[in-house]
């Protein structure tokens, strides 16, 4: 003869059962309020087919998806050294300065030379991709003009002169 199951032993499934409805497809959060207490609230799930904001993590079993390009790469600031060329670079020995490569065929050029910092432009040539021209200028007078040519978005080279003679061999990148 079977048996029937006990009011008790029903009772003690059907808690967790109904805990477990309750709260399928939903977040619980905690927030914590401006008297310190924390305080838990439940957020629906989004229904299925509904696009997450971009950025958002895949939810749980679907694939993970490689972000969509925007189009407009991000700008990369390079280091750039300039080694001595000619006797009169030889005076001031390696030049450090940096680069900000603007992922536009446009650039900001940075150097210190002498004690003056010379701030200018880079700009690619549009017949030719991979060269450039930068030049930059002091508020003391100081100028310079360089003409380079990049291997890949973050790696070049080229040649620079100074306002002064000094000639310098420029390497764009790490």
């Amino acid at each position: 003869m079977s048996r029937a199951a006990s009011p008790s032993s029903w009772r003690r499934f059907a808690a967790p059962l109904l805990a477990t409805i309750a709260t399928s497809a939903c977040y619980v959060v905690p927030v914590v309020g401006p008297d310190g207490g924390v305080y838990y609230h439940h957020y629906p799930l989004p229904p299925p087919g509904t696009p997450l904001p971009a950025g958002a993590p895949p939810l749980p079993g679907q694939p993970m998806t490689r972000p969509q390009a925007t189009g407009v790469a991000a700008q990369a600031t390079l280091p750039v050294r300039l080694y001595p060329a000619n006797e009169r670079a030889t005076r001031s020995g390696v030049i450090s300065g940096s680069v900000t490569n603007m992922m536009t065929g446009k650039g900001r050029f940075l150097v210190e030379y002498e004690g003056q910092v010379l701030s200018g432009e880079a700009t690619r040539i549009v017949e030719d991709e991979k060269r450039g021209v930068a030049s930059a200028y002091s508020p003391g007078g100081m100028f310079m003009s360089c003409e380079y040519q990049l291997t890949t978005p973050y790696q070049g080279a080229g040649t620079c002169t100074f306002s002064n003679g000094a000639k310098y061999q420029m390497h764009i990148g790490g």
